[in-house]
C-alpha cells in the first residue's frame, strides 16, 4: 500500500513538474566563446575549423580583378570563399602532405559542388595540393576580415 501511494506522487507530481522544468531549459548548447567576438550572426569566429575540399585557379584569372578589386596574382597567397569575410586570413592544411600555409581571402568561389576553397597556385604549391589539383584540407580562422 505504501509503495502504491509512493507510486502515485511520483507520477502525479514529481513527473509532471519534471516535464516542465525540462520544457523551461534553454535549447541547444551553451559553451563560452574561445575569443571575445560576437557569433550571433555567423558560424565564423576566430579560432573555428573544419574540413573540405580545396582546388586552385591560376592562369586563366591572372592579372584580373577580384572580387574585392585587387588585381589576382596566381604567385601570391590568396584565396577565393563563398562567405567569409574579405581580408578573413586562414590556415590551410593538405590533410594528404601535413604541408599548411596562411592565405587571405580575396575572392568569392569556388563555384563548383562539394568545393570549400580556391587557393592560388602560389598557394597550392607550398602544400603540395598543385600536383593532385584538389584535395581535402583543413581550415582554421586565425583572424577573421570585417564585414
Amino acid at each position: 500500500m505504501v509503495n502504491m501511494l509512493r507510486l502515485d506522487i511520483i507520477r502525479v507530481i514529481f513527473l509532471p513538474l519534471l516535464l516542465f522544468l525540462i520544457g523551461c531549459a534553454p535549447k541547444g548548447v551553451l559553451h563560452a566563446p574561445t575569443d571575445r567576438t560576437d557569433r550571433s550572426s555567423s558560424r565564423y569566429y576566430t579560432g573555428h575549423s573544419w574540413m573540405g575540399i580545396a582546388s586552385y585557379y591560376a592562369d586563366k584569372f591572372h592579372g584580373r580583378q577580384t572580387a574585392n578589386g585587387e588585381t589576382y596574382d596566381m604567385h601570391g597567397f590568396t584565396a577565393a570563399h563563398k562567405k567569409l569575410p574579405f581580408n578573413t586570413v586562414l590556415r590551410v592544411t593538405y590533410l594528404k602532405t601535413g604541408k599548411s600555409c596562411e592565405v587571405r581571402i580575396n575572392d568569392r568561389g569556388p563555384f563548383v559542388r562539394g568545393r570549400e576553397i580556391d587557393l592560388t597556385l602560389g598557394a597550392a604549391k607550398k602544400i603540395g595540393l598543385a600536383v593532385d589539383g584538389v584535395g581535402k584540407v583543413r581550415l582554421k580562422i586565425i583572424k577573421l576580415g570585417k564585414k
